[in-house]
């Protein structure tokens, strides 16, 4: 897996882990993440990197940005949870 979509991935890990989908639930993240009936129980911000970390993959075997690479991660994502 490339460098850049590596802290995208442990980033959603950790949030996947802390929410109620897994934490009350007692669901695994895999599904969590696969099964769109468990969206809800995620929060806002785990849907966010779940997106931002499609599109860094996707990126990486996208030939229009093979040369441009993809772009940094944003560095302030729980500016709204404040």
């Amino acid at each position: 897996m490339g460098s850049s979509c590596k802290d995208i991935r442990e980033q959603l890990a950790q949030c996947v882990l802390a929410s109620d989908c897994v934490m009350a639930g007692g669901n695994s993240v895999k599904d969590c993440l696969r099964n769109p009936d468990l969206y809800d129980q995620l929060p806002s911000k785990c849907l966010l990197l779940r997106q931002q970390y499609y599109d860094c993959r996707r990126g990486m075997i996208d030939p229009r940005k093979r040369f441009r690479l993809n772009a940094p991660l944003p560095q302030n994502l729980d500016a709204d949870e404040e």
